[in-house]
């Protein structure tokens, strides 16, 4: 059997000139320091390998001087195809500056290349991007005046219009894990995420190439858990213990047991945000949270949301996703940016996209840095700085809505929050609403074209994109539309009757944003979805304390069946659902006055065994169905769809 434990000298030994080289690393987690050193180390002891392209998704880096900004040296690279730039500020420079050539796509699109590498495509065929820069038709992804091949083309597939994207044959990959066993079996127990390092090895070794893991540890042959083995041994050709030193678990800190999920933290003792200008921003937006919605929090401002969602008690409500795999739980921030304390699940980044791309996302709240009249968003370079797009082009183009967040100007801005109203004691230096984006990393005519909710929220005002642009909808207590909005614009906006923003926003304490959350209108509690032939009831959190509430749940519920036109399936949502003893036998005779008119079968769940019990029992004593699920999953495959005659009125 082949020797797969080496030096981390002796694996980068087998890189060439030329090579693609794939690194693995979100932003500062899990990036495989020990190789990349030894690999720097080489090139400058020898001149070789040379002339490399370098392949990466989420920036592998720490916004300074680690990760593959260790590569950023004259002659070792070529090519550089990358996702986020923003913590591998060296290889960006060398591509503003055009001393390589560069490219900078979608990361949910690298992500899907890495499978489709492996599956032996010839390229990755997705929606994401068109209108934005990476569209041949406007930039095409290219930075700089070096970078002339085409990578990305425009195609009609099925009557769509898409993009697609070369395949990149790799043929060596870096990837990090925790343990291995001598046959190269890897798994990732200690690390923030899983990655993509499964793809990226799969795509690696059917493209004839070579895979090193970096791990912190050894472990015996055939003792590893199967079904904890991340990579299997059969793609992965070497193993290099890295010194403890190059293996920390972010660039911020060694190791933290909560970012592994070994322990879960008490979110009570996290400390609320100071009242600033972070988190009024932060306030309004947590103010479009939904019961139950797919969250995602970008890097830096919005980060602020799950702090006030954690502060107001609301987080149970939804559940917070971030692009890496993280679903449930609160995303960190700051260069911990990728890892999460107390999630439901880790999976795999390529996943994420494919639920973020098919549309599992109820709400998106990203960064504003710079914004047209037309609602476009520039969040990806800057004269000389590139950030790169990132996973903002996917999550933009496919939420249901999205809101992007930042301060009004840039720079120096200085605010006061005095009674309840906002005061400007220093306008910032940089206008970020513009005549013209430098980048569109967001397309506003696109999302307007197909009717997307988009807000843009910041301290001192709130605008909503239309079919014609940007509206002012909203304006902070204490601030002047002409003198402190207006003026600081190189547009106008259209400016009907501006509301003022929620007085509480700018007060310390407490918005008590759980009652608001929850006091949802029945209407808007009710919604009947034709492909599945079901009605669903979203009752979570709802308060049912007299007659008048029963009555009102009948008025509601009997208005949407009536307008479907047949007896349907219905699936109702009890979780928090609270019901006074006084009125249970009259909600119960309302349940059974609707099934017997207008259901053809309904399902409930909740998570909460009192509830099942107590409301299980006054629906079997009306002769109804008593059973009540305790997961949503439960309740809707019970829920099948089933051919009903049409509906009598009552």
């Amino acid at each position: 059997m082949r020797r797969k434990i080496v030096s981390a000298e002796e694996a980068v030994a087998i890189l060439r000139d030329g090579d693609t080289l794939c690194c693995s690393g979100f932003g500062s987690n899990g990036v495989p320091v020990d190789l990349i050193l030894a690999l720097e180390r080489r090139f400058l002891e020898t001149g070789s390998p040379k002339s490399l392209t370098l392949l990466f998704g989420g920036g592998p880096g720490d916004g300074a001087e680690a990760g593959v900004n260790h590569l950023a040296h004259e002659g070792i690279l070529k090519r550089v195809i990358g996702g986020h730039y923003g913590l591998v500020p060296k290889i960006g420079k060398l591509a503003l500056e055009s001393r390589i050539e560069a490219y900078n796509l979608p990361l949910g699109v690298i992500s899907h290349m890495y499978r489709d590498i492996a599956s032996g495509l010839p390229g990755t065929v997705s929606r994401v991007g068109l209108r934005t820069f990476v569209d041949p038709r406007l930039e095409g992804g290219k930075i700089g005046t070096r970078t002339t091949e085409d990578l990305v083309e425009a195609v009609t597939l099925g009557g769509r219009e898409l993009l697609f994207y070369k395949a990149i044959p790799i043929s060596v990959a870096f990837i990090r894990g925790t343990t291995a066993d001598p046959e190269g079996n890897m798994t990732m127990e200690r690390e923030t995420l899983t990655q993509d390092v499964l793809a990226i090895a799969a795509a690696t070794k059917n493209n004839g190439g070579f895979v090193i893991a970096q791990v912190e540890r050894v472990a015996e042959r055939g003792s590893l858990h199967p079904r904890r083995v991340k990579v299997p041994g059969i793609m992965v050709d070497c193993v290099v213990v890295a010194k403890p030193q190059n293996h920390p678990q972010t660039f911020a800190v060694p190791y933290d047991p909560a970012f592994s999920a070994e322990v879960r933290v008490p979110l009570d003792a996290l400390d609320p945000m100071p009242l600033d200008e972070r988190k009024v921003i932060a306030r309004r937006a947590a103010f479009e949270l939904m019961p139950n919605a797919v969250v995602n929090l970008g890097i830096g401002m919005p980060e602020g949301v799950a702090a006030v969602a954690n502060e107001e008690k609301i987080l149970k409500y939804m559940t917070l996703t971030a692009e890496p795999g993280l679903i449930g739980g609160v995303p960190a921030s700051g260069l911990n940016f990728g890892a999460a304390v107390n999630p439901d699940a880790v999976i795999d980044m390529n996943q994420q996209f494919d639920f973020y791309d098919g549309g599992g996302l109820d709400l998106a709240c990203l960064g504003l840095a710079e914004c047209d009249a037309r609602g476009s968003i520039n969040v990806s370079r800057f004269g000389p700085k590139l950030a790169g797009a990132g996973g903002f082009i996917n999550i933009t183009q496919n939420s249901r809505a999205v809101i992007f967040v930042g301060t009004f100007t840039a720079g120096g801005l200085k605010i006061a929050i005095e009674d309840g109203r906002l005061r400007i004691l220093k306008e910032g230096r940089a206008r970020k609403f513009v005549g013209q984006v430098e980048q569109v990393t967001f397309s506003g005519p696109f999302a307007a074209s197909v009717g997307q909710k988009v807000l843009y929220v910041t301290e001192r005002c709130v605008f909503r994109l239309g079919a014609d642009g940007l509206e002012l909808t909203e304006v902070a207590p204490g601030v002047d539309v002409e003198r402190d909005i207006l003026a600081h614009m190189d547009f106008r906006p259209m400016v009907r009757d501006p509301v003022a923003m929620d007085p509480r926003i700018f007060r310390p304490d407490p918005m008590n944003l759980k009652d608001a959350l929850l006091s949802i209108s029945l209407v808007d509690r009710m919604h009947y979805d034709a492909k599945k032939e079901t009605a669903f009831y979203n009752f979570q959190g709802l308060q049912v304390r007299a007659k008048k509430d029963v009555e009102d749940i009948r008025e509601a519920a009997e208005n949407l069946c009536r307008s479907i036109g047949k007896k349907v399936a219905v699936v109702v949502n009890y979780d928090d659902f609270q019901i006074d003893e006084n009125v249970v036998d009259d909600y119960a005779a309302m349940v059974k006055y609707m099934t017997e008119r207008y259901y053809t079968h309904v399902s409930r769940y909740t998570t909460s065994a009192f509830m099942r019990l107590k409301l299980g029992e006054a629906l079997e004593q009306r002769g109804l169905s008593a059973h009540i699920y305790e997961t949503r999953q439960e309740a809707l495959e019970s829920a099948r769809p089933r051919t009903a005659p049409e509906a009598r009125p009552a």
